[in-house]
């Protein structure tokens, strides 16, 4: 997968996962629990991390999942990551979450989309360098663009709550 001296291409990082939505997963309206939905982006964004990063990877943040239509019981679900930008030690994957019905030919629905923070860790969960990730499309340069400007947002947002002294999730205070 790594070429260049250890430095990555994007296209190289895609990895597609397909699981069929049954009758276990559903909610109280009779469609897929979003939690279902955002285990398995998570499952993926982690996979697609650690293949890249060449070891374990674990969630730092969900910075943002956008639901778009609903998931239903016999619904083959989709979902499609790629590294989209690399730091030092961690990565943002994006992941297209699409569905097709098992017993149909249908055009795939674009049900959601989520960008995570994946940080590499060693055995000890200590954090590891990854791979320089090298963009080569026009496509690519966007994503990771993209993704650089949600970082920026995320670092500025915290360092906000942080200077509120609001950022426990907590209603009480101690």
């Amino acid at each position: 997968m790594r070429d260049n001296g250890g430095m990555t291409a994007p296209s190289t990082t895609q990895l597609q996962l397909t699981q069929m939505m049954g009758t276990q997963q559903t909610n109280l309206l009779g469609t897929v629990h979003g939690g279902n939905v955002m285990k398995f982006v998570d499952e993926a964004a982690g996979s697609t991390a650690a293949r890249f990063s060449g070891g374990p990877a674990v969630t730092a943040a969900m910075d943002e999942m956008v639901f778009l239509a609903p998931v239903r019981v016999g619904d083959l679900l989709t979902v499609k990551a790629q590294v989209n930008w690399a730091g030092r030690t961690s990565v943002e994957v994006g992941v297209r979450v699409e569905t097709t019905r098992w017993d149909e030919l249908t055009a795939p629905v674009h049900v959601a989309t989520a960008f995570l923070v994946m940080v590499a860790v060693d055995e000890n969960g200590a954090p590891r360098t990854v791979p320089e990730l090298v963009p080569e499309t026009d496509e690519d340069r966007r994503r990771y663009r993209a993704a650089e400007l949600r970082r920026e947002h995320r670092l500025a947002r915290r360092s906000a709550i942080q200077e509120l002294g609001a950022g426990e999730a907590s209603l009480e205070r101690p």
